[in-house]
């Protein structure tokens, strides 16, 4: 499929998988196939196809994992054997929605809340402001 390992990518990562348990569980490649499914295309786990099995079986690996440092260890494992290990991604190079400049709309010249002060307040009627007088 697509987004499946290849045979060359899970001789990589095989020897990183965590040892197996007393009870028998899933097969990992599939799982992994499954977690890195869900990431590439953003899909929630629940729409996961049934030819990666049971979706909660990858989305509690996935935590599991997450939470015992399993994927942490298997990246800096695969960075140490990757020369180009050290290179970043600089945010000058991704491009952004149109609408995410964050920048305000409406009036460009804004008058300071200091040259307004000594005005009479504008929402109250004229009858009102003289009887405050």
């Amino acid at each position: 499929m697509r987004f499946d390992l290849s045979d060359e990518e899970w001789a990589l990562l095989e020897p990183l998988m965590p040892s197996s348990r007393k009870s028998a569980r899933q097969d990992d490649r599939k799982i992994m196939n499954a977690i890195f499914y869900v990431l590439r295309t953003g899909i929630p786990w629940r729409d996961l196809p049934e030819r990666y099995g049971p979706y909660t079986t990858a989305y509690n690996r996935f935590n599991r994992w997450s939470r015992r440092g399993v994927w942490k260890r298997i990246f800096d494992r695969l960075a140490l054997q990757s020369r180009d290990s050290l290179h970043l991604i600089d945010s000058t190079i991704v491009k952004a929605h149109r609408a995410a400049g964050g920048a305000k709309g409406g009036r460009k010249i804004r008058r300071s809340a200091s040259a307004g002060a000594g005005d009479r307040p504008r929402s109250t009627r004229r009858s009102t402001a003289r009887a405050a007088r």
